[in-house]
């Protein structure tokens, strides 16, 4: 069984003029790109594999996932091979 852990990944980000914060889309190291489908919650969040902060779950190609900002860069909770 896989088990999860922190991913950092790079997140194109519309910045509205309410200092909202929306992830459009999802850069995999080998810059392979995946459009955030729909933004389902938003709320400030511990993650399940460490660390904290605002808690994005999202919609990525029909998969729900948490993709979460700490501080001042984004990471995945993604399951190792």
């Amino acid at each position: 069984m896989s088990e999860l852990y922190k991913r950092y990944v790079d997140v194109v980000v519309r910045m509205k003029k309410d200092r909202q914060m929306i992830p459009m889309k999802l850069i995999w190291d080998n810059d392979r790109e995946y459009p955030i489908d729909k933004v389902l919650r938003v709320e400030p969040r511990a993650s399940q594999v460490g660390g904290s902060g605002i808690r994005y779950e999202v919609k990525i190609c029909g998969q729900i996932r948490c993709l979460f900002f700490e501080k001042d860069r984004w990471f995945i909770e993604s399951f190792r091979p």
